[in-house]
């Protein structure tokens, strides 16, 4: 079932989402070439925990950290590690979520240690350009297909591919809700979108095939040929006038916030330049 939220379970979603956006802008700041994953894990947690809340990833069917930390080749869920230490060159994919007062919060970002290649700079910022074309499409009366095909359009543009099996979804008093959002499909298909849903749309982007698989760890998803692979996701909730991004966040560099004072985003929505990352199973 899908549900529609109300204005006062909305700003408590904003809430939790302004949460998850500092702990990632926090996270930003400390990634740098020769820190571990776990490291980044700690750091996390704590803020989470200070603020309250509870990490809605730990112990999620078992998984046994905070955030997810993916690594170059690494889709999602990658676990931290004290022996995974960031390098040079590296872009690291770091997924966070909580839950504070019954709701969830839900984003990512994918981030370059140090100085990265042309393709790897280019894979993040089509990857993180994807999600704000999605957005775009976030309001009453489109269809869920509206936002997997502008994710896919605006990927495969590039000669890019989109990760199939693992896909959006709904979020709100549960981590993962219906409705499921691929990143790829035809417009005009799926569930419409009414005012009060919350979507968390999350394009993953290889920078060569589609195809991946899991890890003998049952949870670190790679690609299959060894190629890049990118992450970017916002929590969003459907609004009479504007998509709302409820984990808007500011960028590592200190641009301005995303969402000013009212986090409310328009057909003007465009990405960052700087790229600022569990789900279905």
């Amino acid at each position: 079932m899908i549900v529609c939220r109300s204005a006062a379970e909305l700003e408590r979603m904003r809430e939790v989402g302004r949460l998850v956006s500092d702990v990632l802008t926090l996270l930003a700041a400390e990634v740098a070439p020769g820190v571990t994953t776990a490291e980044l894990d700690r750091v996390a947690e704590r803020r989470i925990l200070e603020a309250g809340a509870t990490p809605a990833f730990k112990g999620y069917h078992g998984y046994p950290a905070t955030i997810c930390t993916s690594i170059n080749e690494e889709v999602i869920h990658g676990i931290p590690s004290s022996r995974r230490m960031l390098n040079d060159g590296d872009i690291l994919a770091i997924d966070c979520g909580a839950s504070l007062g019954g709701y969830f919060g839900d984003s990512a970002i994918t981030l370059p240690v140090g100085r990265v290649s042309d393709q790897a700079a280019t894979l993040l910022r089509v990857t993180e350009e994807a999600l704000y074309k999605a957005i775009e499409c976030v309001r009453p009366g489109a269809r869920v297909s509206d936002i997997s095909h502008a994710v896919q359009r605006h990927v495969e543009a590039f000669g890019f591919s989109i990760v199939r099996e693992f896909v959006g979804h709904g979020i709100g008093e549960r981590m993962h809700e219906e409705p499921q959002v691929p990143n790829y499909g035809e417009p005009g298909r799926g569930p419409r979108l009414a005012e009060g849903m919350v979507l968390a749309i999350e394009p993953m982007v290889n920078a060569g095939k589609p195809a991946v698989k899991v890890l003998g760890d049952g949870w670190t998803a790679v690609t299959r040929d060894g190629s890049l692979s990118a992450h970017f996701e916002h929590t969003v909730a459907v609004t009479s006038a504007e998509p709302w991004i409820l984990t808007a966040r500011a960028s590592a560099a200190g641009a301005r916030r995303e969402d000013a004072e009212h986090e409310r985003v328009g057909a003007a929505v465009s990405p960052r330049r700087v790229g600022v990352g569990p789900h279905e199973r």
